[in-house]
């Protein structure tokens, strides 16, 4: 079986990182055919009217899996975000941030192991915000029983099913007795059928503060959305930067997985960027599709791929970002000629 996965290149650096993406995963064997869709600015550019086209998004509810690289938003516009647009219409709430030490990628920390699992569709990026008077605005953090539910019961059904240990909750309930009230308040309800995972709550600020100065105790971190967002970015700089940092966005029905960083457009064209972060959540994708479908093939090309670039990377075969000399196009084949 092929399996039909929806690619949106993106702006930028976009189109450079997908396509060393694409390469490898074809050259792995992956039963996979990619099948290319706008958006961002270059939807745009392409005589769209809108930054995420109605085609795109019913390709991906068709397909139910999608990859994109990083998408740009106009500033000052009146656009909406591509990435919380995209969560929002087709429902994928959860986002998973694996960080982990890479080979080779030299840091402060080499005890990074972590899992941040965001709440994806509302909090203070609901996007509900008010003009009160002139000078006077608000913004309204939104939480629901259902989605502080069912964000905690992902987070500790991945941490079984991928033998993790602890379940760690940021939070400021403090402060925002009723929001992050309840998103605590769930939190333990859902624990409770999952005694087996060790659980504790901290609060977000002390929390970053113990994740700097050691963050080999964290394994699953749960987060509302605009936490998760700052976690991840953070978790991500002790690992070597967003460039390492694979991201995907889960659903009922839909799957799509993203380089994190963003489009960079200073380097776009140069042959500069560091298609790792997009390549890591092909991986990501590929071992979905391999549980969601029982494909095993999947499964095979996801280890093949993910053996041949941490050998690239222990090996110094890495784009300039990391210290290396290789470019984009040129670290795609040096982890392509690690498949033999």
């Amino acid at each position: 079986m092929t399996h039909k996965v929806v690619l949106i290149p993106g702006d930028g650096i976009g189109p450079e990182v997908s396509a060393a993406m694409t390469e490898i995963v074809l050259a792995s064997g992956a039963p996979v055919e990619f099948l290319p869709f706008l958006a961002g600015e270059s939807a745009l550019l392409a005589g769209k009217t809108e930054l995420l086209p109605s085609d795109t998004l019913a390709a991906i509810r068709e397909h139910g899996v999608g990859i994109k690289g990083p998408c740009s938003t106009p500033i000052g516009s009146g656009f909406s975000s591509v990435n919380v647009a995209l969560r929002k219409a087709l429902n994928m709430y959860a986002a998973v941030r694996p960080i982990r030490n890479m080979p080779g990628v030299k840091t402060r920390y080499d005890n990074v192991d972590m899992v941040i699992v965001r709440e994806n569709t509302e909090g203070l990026y609901s996007g509900l915000e008010n003009t009160i008077t002139e000078d006077v605005v608000v913004s309204l953090k939104v939480a629901t029983r259902v989605a502080c539910s069912r964000i905690a019961r992902f987070a500790f059904e991945y941490a079984v099913a991928r033998k993790r240990k602890k379940v760690t909750v940021l939070h400021k309930a403090n402060i925002m007795k009723l929001t992050d009230g309840m998103f605590l308040r769930e939190s333990r309800l859902v624990r409770e059928s999952y005694k087996s995972i060790e659980y504790e709550e901290i609060i977000i600020d002390a929390a970053m503060m113990k994740m700097v100065r050691d963050p080999g105790p964290f394994d699953v971190v749960l987060c509302e959305n605009l936490y998760g967002d700052l976690v991840s970015d953070l978790a991500a700089g002790m690992v070597g930067g967003l460039g390492v940092a694979p991201g995907a966005n889960l659903g009922e029905s839909c799957a799509v997985f993203e380089s994190v960083h963003g489009s960079a457009p200073d380097i776009a064209g140069k042959n500069l960027a560091n298609p790792l972060a997009l390549l890591m959540s092909a991986v990501m994708m590929l071992n979905h599709i391999a549980t969601t479908r029982g494909d095993a093939a999947c499964g095979k090309a996801a280890v093949r791929i993910k053996t041949a670039y941490d050998g690239a990377l222990s090996a110094g075969e890495v784009t300039g970002d990391l210290g290396g000399k290789l470019g984009t196009r040129e670290f795609a084949k040096a982890v392509v000629a690690r498949f033999g």
